[in-house]
């Protein structure tokens, strides 16, 4: 890991219903997102979405950010995913991380305490304040959205 990219401390706080379960962490050594696992039992229907719980509330530092993103495997082979990919938690929140999942496959998708169902990953966050103006700069792209560059030129 380069020097400029030392970790970050989160603090972590379990809740009793966490107890026994792994803290998030790196999979192997180049992960970018760190496993979270289930603190409940649930079935997700098709269709069906539930704030999963993970049994720990945590403190981020000021300036950064804690992203929950999918877990590709779950999206793949079961239609699991994050309604609100990627979310994020701020750094004044301490209540309890759940995870937001849903089920976009066709057969109910059964999650056990304990199972890794998203992955977090730490990140700097740039404020931004906005400057109401009168007019834009123009550029090549001007207004053009929604798919406007990607069309093919005959």
């Amino acid at each position: 890991m380069p020097s400029h990219l030392a970790p970050i401390e989160i603090r972590l706080k379990r809740l009793p219903h966490g107890e026994g379960l792994p803290v998030p962490g790196y999979a192997t050594a180049h992960a970018a997102g760190m496993d979270v696992v289930s603190a409940e039992d649930v079935t997700l229907q098709p269709g069906g979405r539930h704030a999963v719980a993970t049994g720990f509330a945590m403190a981020i530092p000021a300036g950064y950010e804690v992203q929950v993103r999918p877990r590709s495997g779950l999206a793949l082979k079961h239609g699991i995913s994050l309604p609100n990919t990627p979310g994020t938690i701020d750094a004044d929140y301490r209540g309890e991380l759940k995870i937001i999942l849903i089920n976009l496959g066709d057969a109910p998708f059964v999650i056990a305490r304990g199972d890794r169902i998203a992955q977090l990953v730490a990140a700097p966050v740039q404020m931004a304040r906005f400057a109401e103006v009168e007019e834009l700069d123009s550029t090549v792209r001007g207004s053009g959205g929604f798919g406007s560059t990607g069309v093919r030129s005959s």
